[in-house]
């Protein structure tokens, strides 16, 4: 039988409607987020107990005084378990859905009750709104409305007013006949008879619908969870994805209790606005006996007082007790979206606490990876912090590129893959899986369905290794894999999961990842900040902050270890957690126009710093100058030559020197000196000595080379300072090794070697230089260091603070710094080009420089508590 293109109808139409009537949609979510809006800052604003006394007001006056301690028990139970903000939104949205689904419903109803025709064409139209899986409305809702509040609710709506226009129809139509031709025998009007007599008779039916309508728009909430709504829904599916069974049971706690409290409201309400119900409620009382004091109900007056005044006190607690207005952010909304990944959940949390502590109101939404792009592509998220590309997300890139910004890479190299436990020894490669279908049951666990990894998998991995119809890919989601991985791992059986590097299951589980020896998997992806289209411009100190955001894999497990410790809904305090072990990251990833320093506990002292004219020499000495200033320290610097430097350093005229190349280059002095002097720690690691030449010198690869093209180099080797270690080596060790003796090697200085080099290179002459690793020269110059076979520049050096022994009791504090001081190659290097192109006499503006673009530096050099 043909296909019959149904979908494809479907979609057609919502594309018409989505070009066509977006003012419709865009009136209908204005009017509708404004009403959500204003019932959740009612509900929400109100201390907990106070709004519980309200609620518990109104079930004495319902139900009795029980169902008043039983409401504000339940309440309060609500908020020990932290999900009174939760509920709280849950129950405006339902309200809202309420409202609009009853404003609908019930003309709808009473239409169809009296009109044959029209009941019978809404007939089929009710069945299909009652049948249909609630969550395919999302996908069209996502598409109209965007994500967040809308689309849930527009579900909520849809999917819980037939029975409301069903018992509507239903109570009018079995008002007694007779009675509705009494009241026309008398020449009542037909609205008078339909407001005076079948609406007040069919009260009970219809109150009965308005009570469906609550329950169903109660079941709800989860799904709209799922389209980043607020609320108990978003705890749950949280709990869901994350399989965490304690977040679950209360978030569910808290929809059953909120269930019951609506159900018997609404129940308890029809008794009180129905005649038949007023009468039948007169009768029970009548009953109760001796127990009739406890079912003693206030009188609509004197509730409405106590809801009054609870309300003005809720109210003037509000209003009393709002913080300051935040300043940097001016209290600007950013909206953060994240797939609910390990590391997208973690940077998403580090990025709320930056920006809440910068003074913006930033809020994260979970969501599926479908929902998140199409919900930035609308403008309804901001950023998002884990967009795996150029592999795993392409599909979604590649659809809304043209409304999203690239912010940059924060992390890479990630990589894609299938891993299993390492006891399978015989599993190495995807090719191994072939024909193993028994072993693992059939099955790759995967993750969420929306995942690029899953797409890639199914539509190019298996097909490549031949895996097609021997493996079903069962897709679930991230959580459900590692709870399968971890119940597989725990009883050694065999298993096979999608996962990816960086993971923290890879320390947790000894696993093996799968060789791609066909390269199916791609070539790996980087982490990238995606803004929506114009974030931008709106918020560029942000966009700044974000694309010079980085992480390296050490930072980014430990800050997930940290989130996922604290728990779910907990995932802020993980992230304060780990900020308090990186101090000065936050003035780092976010940098504040205006930054005043603490002042450390020994301000006022004044060190005495000396330094070589080394380029790293310097360029320490001038940032640790300018750093202990900044915390009201008053160092003094003096630049020496090498020999007396360390004389100095050893009589205690000089207090510390940050230079020191151990323990190969400046042995001699350390030997010498050694018993006069502390050793603070080693900053850098490793350095390396060298010859080094222009690359465009072919054929000199080596120092033997050097040899053989002596007269190429007219016999020279241009050196630095005569007292250094690398000089002294050179010509005691490598020249008689490599038979340079008969090279000239020139003694002059690292500046006088440093011009000549770059004579000879501009010239394109052949030059052999003494140089170091690390050194700026080598990104200036195209250079070769000559490989020494022999090992005779000895074992690499770590460059050190050196100090004079009394130098830890007279200076405690900057002791401590120094002892944790660390520099990279990458920090190093920029700082050496910082100071280099500020120029001689100007290296303090240099260093300035550098410290405002590496924002938080100061703190973590000199942390002060």
């Amino acid at each position: 039988m043909p296909r019959i293109d149904v979908g494809s109808w479907a979609n057609t139409c919502v594309e018409w409607l989505r070009h066509h009537l977006t003012w419709l949609f865009d009136f209908v979510s204005h009017v509708l987020t404004a009403m959500y809006n204003g019932i959740e800052t009612v509900l929400t604003a109100p201390q907990p107990f106070l709004l519980m006394g309200i609620f518990a007001v109104l079930a004495w006056w319902l139900r009795g005084l029980p169902a008043a301690v039983l409401t504000f028990a339940g309440f309060a139970l609500i908020d020990s378990i932290e999900q009174w903000q939760a509920t709280m939104q849950s129950l405006s949205l339902v309200l809202v859905a309420c409202i609009i689904t009853i404003v609908v419903a019930v003309p709808l109803g009473i239409w169809a009750a009296r009109n044959r025709a029209v009941g019978g064409a809404l007939r089929p139209v009710l069945d299909l709104m009652q049948t249909m899986p609630a969550m395919v409305y999302l996908i069209p809702g996502i598409l109209f409305f965007g994500i967040g509040v809308m689309p849930g609710m527009v579900a909520t709506i849809i999917f819980s007013m037939p029975p409301a226009v069903r018992m509507t129809e239903l109570g009018i139509r079995q008002v007694d006949g007779e009675l509705v031709e009494a009241a026309e025998a008398f020449g009542t009007h037909p609205r008078r008879t339909l407001f005076r007599v079948q609406l007040p008779l069919a009260l009970p039916t219809i109150m009965a619908g308005v009570n469906q309508v609550i329950m169903l728009a109660l079941s709800m909430v989860v799904i709209a969870g799922m389209v980043g709504a607020e609320g108990l829904g978003s705890s749950v599916y949280n709990a869901v994805s994350s399989v965490n069974v304690a977040l679950g049971f209360e978030a569910g706690l808290a929809v059953v209790i909120l269930a019951m409290y609506l159900d018997r409201m609404t129940g308890a309400l029809n008794e009180r606005v129905s005649p038949l119900g007023r009468r039948a409620l007169a009768k029970a009382q009548a009953a109760l006996g001796r127990s009739k004091f406890l079912y003693w109900k206030p009188g609509t007056s004197v509730a409405m007082v106590g809801v009054v005044v609870l309300a003005l006190v809720a109210g003037g607690l509000n209003v009393f007790g709002k913080d300051g207005a935040k300043t940097d952010g001016g209290g600007r909304p950013i909206t953060l979206g994240y797939v609910n990944w390990d590391e997208g959940k973690a940077t998403t949390y580090l990025w709320k606490e930056i920006l809440e502590q910068r003074g913006f109101q930033p809020k994260a939404q979970a969501l599926e990876a479908g929902a998140l792009f199409t919900g930035q592509a609308r403008g309804d998220i901001d950023v998002q912090t884990n967009a795996w590309l150029p592999t795993t997300h392409a599909e979604y890139y590649k659809k809304y590129q043209d409304k999203l910004e690239d912010l940059g890479a924060w992390y890479d190299k990630t990589s894609l893959e299938i891993a299993v436990p390492s006891y399978m020894k015989d599993v190495k490669t995807l090719d191994d899986l072939k024909g193993r279908a028994d072993v693992f049951g059939g099955k790759i666990t995967g993750i969420e369905p929306g995942a690029g990894e899953m797409k890639i998998l199914k539509d190019k991995v298996l097909k490549d290794y031949g895996l097609e119809g021997e493996y079903k890919v069962a897709e679930s989601s991230t959580a459900s894999m590692l709870t399968e991985l971890d119940r597989a791992y725990a009883a050694k059986k065999p298993i096979a999961v999608t996962l990816w590097s960086p993971h923290w299951a890879y320390d947790k589980y000894e696993l093996t990842k799968l060789k791609d020896t066909k390269g199916a998997f791609g070539s790996g992806d980087s982490l990238h900040l995606l803004g929506r289209k114009g974030f931008a411009k709106d918020e560029p100190q942000v966009a700044t902050w974000m694309k010079n955001f980085h992480l390296d894999e050490k930072q980014l497990t430990s800050l997930e270890n940290d989130v996922k410790s604290a728990g779910e809904g907990h995932e802020q305090d993980g992230v304060r957690t780990w900020l308090k072990k990186n101090p000065g990251l936050v003035d780092r990833f976010a940098p504040s126009a205006n930054v005043s320093y603490a002042k450390g506990k020994d301000a006022g002292a004044a060190p005495n710093i000396g330094y070589p004219a080394w380029d790293e020499g310097i360029a320490t000495t001038y940032l640790w100058k300018n750093v202990l200033e900044k915390r009201g320290y008053r160092p003094n610097i003096r630049n020496l030559d090498i020999g007396p430097m360390w004389t100095g350093l050893s009589s205690g005229q000089i207090d510390v020197e940050f230079d020191g190349w151990l323990p190969v280059a400046q042995k001699q002095y350390w030997d010498q000196y050694k018993n006069d002097l502390v050793d603070l720690g080693a900053w850098y690691d490793k350095t390396s000595l060298e010859i080094a030449v222009p690359s465009y010198v072919k054929g000199v690869k080596t120092l033997d080379d050097l040899r053989e093209h002596r007269d190429e180099f007219q016999g020279k080797i241009i050196g630095i300072e005569p007292g250094t270690g690398q000089m002294k080596r050179l010509k005691d060790t490598v020249a008689p090794a490599y038979g340079l003796e008969d090279f000239r090697i020139t003694e002059a200085g690292t500046s006088s070697m440093l011009a000549e080099l770059d004579r000879a290179y501009a010239k394109k002459e052949p030059v052999a230089v003494v140089l170091w690793s690390p050194h700026w020269a080598y990104s200036k110059y195209d250079l070769t260091k000559l490989a020494d076979p022999q090992h005779t520049w000895g074992d690499n050096n770590q460059i050190k603070s050196l100090g004079h022994k009394s130098f830890p009791e007279k200076f405690p504090e900057f002791n401590g710094w120094l002892k944790n001081w660390k520099m990279s190659p990458e920090e190093l290097g920029s700082l050496e080009q910082a100071v280099q192109d500020a120029g001689k006499g100007h290296e303090n503006d240099g260093v300035e420089k550098w410290i405002d673009a590496h924002p938080g530096i100061v703190d973590r050099m000199a942390p002060v508590k």
